[in-house]
């Protein structure tokens, strides 16, 4: 339940579930992203412009990793079209760049209040630093 519940984090970067899960969910996320951050500026630098010692290290976390949530996630754009992401790398690529030099502290959770039916206290769990939007990115990039 819980490799489920942290390759959705990473896919969707935000989920809605209930307290107790987010907290034993926010332990194994922030191990998953530590193992990526530890790697430092390897973790996202391309495989071509890497030394031999820093890929053979940079492959034994992305096994680690891989060992424990699952490869790919198909994620539904608002256009109705399936997209497939490679999970491990969005977490190696993506997040180890965004948390980079953050000692701890990957994730937040906001309380929601009670499930209707059964009244389990709901949680809203997402990563504590937003995603740069990709239009303002694209838009950076053009002027320099």
């Amino acid at each position: 339940m819980f490799r489920n519940l942290a390759a959705n984090l990473v896919l969707h970067e935000r989920i809605e579930t209930t307290e107790a899960k987010a907290k034993e969910l926010r332990r194994v996320a922030e191990k998953l992203v530590t193992k990526a951050t530890r790697l430092g500026k390897v973790a996202f630098t391309p495989q071509a412009d890497l030394k031999p010692a820093e890929k053979a290290l940079r492959l034994h976390a992305t096994r680690l990793v891989s060992s424990f949530i699952q490869r790919f996630g198909v994620r539904t754009n608002p256009g109705g079209e399936h997209e497939k992401i490679d999970l491990v790398e969005k977490l190696f690529t993506d997040l180890a760049r965004r948390f980079e030099g953050r000692p701890g502290g990957f994730t937040r959770t906001i309380k929601l209040g009670p499930r209707r039916g059964d009244g389990a206290p709901l949680v809203l769990i997402e990563w504590v630093v937003k995603p740069e939007p990709k239009a303002v990115a694209v838009v950076e990039a053009a002027k320099a």
